[in-house]
């Protein structure tokens, strides 16, 4: 394990980070989860006393922990981000489509240097990241959801029993009109591209058998395409399982990336 750290959110990621850190007898590495005091008792029954469960920002930092993992929404990295970074400890952001925002990445970037992205529910992040300085010139993410995924957004109105793209455009447009469901696209445009030449393309279909990202690129380099069909989490159908063990990939091995904040507050030129 490379650092101790600390999690934001007790929900379905943490709860399969807490899983497979106690599998590999490693779960001394967690120094302590952070709740919303309504859920303080409940999060610290589960907890058992195997790492303190605290409901306040300054005392999970009083901990110590080398790294914050925000694994509980793009609410949490609102309001706790600019905190943690601030008091200078490191953050690994799993709700990478927050950071569309440009004013919210505005007080990031007062607030500290960079956040770390893990890879999320997608593969062929690392291709990316090679091909960004070896003439990447086009990318585009492609989100295959069945039409309940798309249930409580702009979407729903728009899709049916038929297979539908509802939406094409930029990685920046898609995060600010689907906020809780284009994470993917935007760890995809900010490993390569960035928000705003990254083009997303957003499709419903009745037929998927779960959500299916697609990963398209093109440049000097040659081009690449990865696909993915990520299950969901048993304990939350929003969550896809990959997405706790991204997570631990990052905090225990290093496999993630980091994103100048500074660099999230301009328009690229297309």
């Amino acid at each position: 394990m490379r650092k101790r750290f600390a999690v934001i959110g007790f929900g379905a990621i943490t709860e399969e980070m807490v899983r497979c850190l106690e599998l590999r007898g490693e779960l001394e590495a967690l120094g302590g989860v952070l709740v919303r005091r309504q859920r303080l008792a409940e999060a610290q029954h589960k907890a058992a006393g195997r790492f303190p469960v605290v409901d306040d920002i300054a005392a999970l930092l009083d901990l110590q922990a080398g790294m914050v993992a925000e694994c509980a929404g793009h609410g949490a990295m609102r309001e706790y981000a600019t905190i943690v970074l601030a008091h200078g400890t490191e953050l690994l952001c799993s709700s990478a489509g927050v950071l569309a925002d440009r004013q919210f990445a505005a007080e990031l970037a007062a607030a500290g240097e960079r956040v770390w992205i893990p890879s999320g529910a997608v593969a062929g992040i690392d291709g990316l990241l090679a091909a960004r300085t070896a003439g990447l010139r086009s990318v585009t993410y492609t989100s295959i959801k069945p039409p309940p995924a798309w249930r409580g957004t702009p979407a729903e109105r728009l899709v049916g029993a038929e297979r539908t793209t509802f939406f094409e455009g930029s990685a920046r447009e898609a995060a600010m009109l689907y906020p809780q469901n284009v994470n993917v696209g935007a760890t995809v445009s900010l490993a390569g591209l960035g928000l705003d030449r990254t083009r997303v393309r957003l499709v419903s279909d009745p037929a998927a058998g779960g959500p299916l990202g697609i990963i398209e690129a093109e440049g000097d380099f040659g081009s690449l395409r990865f696909e993915i069909l990520a299950y969901a989490s048993p304990r939350n159908p929003k969550t896809s399982l990959l997405t706790a063990h991204s997570m631990l990939i990052a905090l225990r091995e290093g496999v993630c990336f980091s994103v100048q904040l500074s660099d999230l507050t301009t328009v690229a030129s297309p």
